[in-house]
């Protein structure tokens, strides 16, 4: 932190996007540069949803539900003890956005996007995770884009990780806390 310069006030943020945009990777360095917790969503998806999206059958909004009730509790809670709080969501639709931001006053989201060339790959790459590559599509064909009166910052996943990082502390106005890569 430069001489002078007050931190800001602690904030809950989601980095949002479709499967295999990068949620997790972004929102753990941000939560590693900030100081301040990780939270990874898709952690607190019940076994039976899990289950579903393991076998390729995509969620429905009544079964996203009491997954998306259980993260914007804890989003509340932080917001409660002003604890600085990332958490990682796929917040697809309107509505879903807007029962986080129920819970949780000052909400902010970052949107990952990328080309579906990009996302695919992605997919293709990683390992150990439940989510497979095929419901890529229906993701995408759940996926709202926010609007501008939601106020999200939208980043570009093939931008490097510190690249993004810089975006967000210049956009919010948070000191660097780290050098930039």
């Amino acid at each position: 932190m430069t001489a002078g310069h007050t931190p800001p006030a602690p904030q809950q943020v989601v980095v949002m996007g479709v499967s295999g945009c990068g949620k997790t990777t972004l929102g753990e360095a941000l939560a590693e540069r900030w100081g301040c917790q990780f939270m990874e969503g898709d952690r607190y998806h019940s076994p039976e949803n899990v289950a579903r999206m393991a076998a390729g059958i995509p969620l429905t909004d009544e079964l996203r539900r009491g997954w998306l009730l259980t993260l914007a509790d804890l989003l509340g809670q932080a917001h409660a003890e002003q604890r600085a709080l990332v958490l990682s969501c796929s917040a697809l639709k309107r509505s879903y956005r807007d029962m986080l931001r129920s819970h949780t006053p000052g909400l902010q989201f970052v949107h990952l996007h990328g080309e579906l060339a990009s996302l695919e790959r992605r997919m293709q790459q990683r390992t150990g995770h439940y989510m497979p590559a095929s419901l890529l599509s229906s993701q995408l064909q759940t996926l709202e884009m926010p609007s501008a009166d939601e106020v999200v910052l939208s980043l570009d996943i093939d931008q490097p990780i510190p690249v993004m990082l810089d975006q967000l502390q210049r956009h919010w106005g948070h000191p660097a806390g780290v050098a930039s890569a």
